[in-house]
């Protein structure tokens, strides 16, 4: 590690830990959503809607301490991205969420359990990571792992998609469908971003 002779605020890695513990709600309830009714739907999605809402917070109060604070832990344009890439795991996520509800959909393609499960996973290293980013010390695991999860999410989507194409003939269906699974997806690449910028962060102390 870099010797520092200036204070750094540090109250960075708590808000960032606030924003990956939300994402853990979101996955999870997204997890919930999948196996619920239409009307308890609705219900998991207005609780994902306010999960949504706190991590917004914590992103604010992230881009408002960036402002104001003269001594950053490391450098503001990665705190910038890692706060804004945490912010749309969690965005992506409420969206398909949303969407679901929106559109009616009563049934969902197996592989969509897939793709949740792979989110599910990703929140869970990300909250595990955000702690260390204090001491950077152990991150690397994480980095390739969300990189491998992220390549696992590409393929179930592209399966997804192709079963979709094959098997489903209504094309409303499949339109509001392929939206759902695409939103899962961007999400999936946004813990992707979320773990690249950590490297380029460990990578820049180390």
């Amino acid at each position: 590690m870099r010797l520092r002779l200036t204070p750094r605020d540090t109250s960075f890695f708590d808000l960032f830990t606030v924003q990956a513990v939300h994402l853990v709600t979101g996955a999870n309830l997204l997890g919930e959503m999948l196996g619920a009714d239409r009307a308890a739907r609705k219900e998991i999605g207005k609780r994902l809607a306010d999960a949504e809402h706190e991590a917004d917070d914590a992103t604010h109060m992230i881009m408002r301490r960036l402002n104001s604070t003269f001594v950053t832990p490391f450098d503001r344009d990665d705190i910038y991205m890692l706060a804004s890439s945490l912010d749309d795991c969690m965005d992506f996520m409420e969206e398909a969420a949303d969407l679901i509800v929106l559109y009616k959909v009563d049934d969902l393609p197996a592989r969509v359990s897939d793709q949740v499960q792979v989110l599910q996973r990703a929140a869970e290293l990300t909250a595990e990571a955000m702690p260390r980013l204090r001491s950077m010390d152990s991150l690397a695991e994480y980095w390739v792992e969300v990189n491998r999860l992220e390549n696992q999410a590409d393929k179930i989507h592209r399966k997804l998609l192709a079963q979709m194409f094959d098997e489903i003939t209504d094309p409303i269906l499949l339109m509001k469908l392929k939206e759902i699974v695409e939103r899962l997806e961007d999400a999936a690449d946004a813990f992707e971003k979320v773990a690249n910028t950590v490297e380029t962060i460990a990578l820049k102390e180390s």
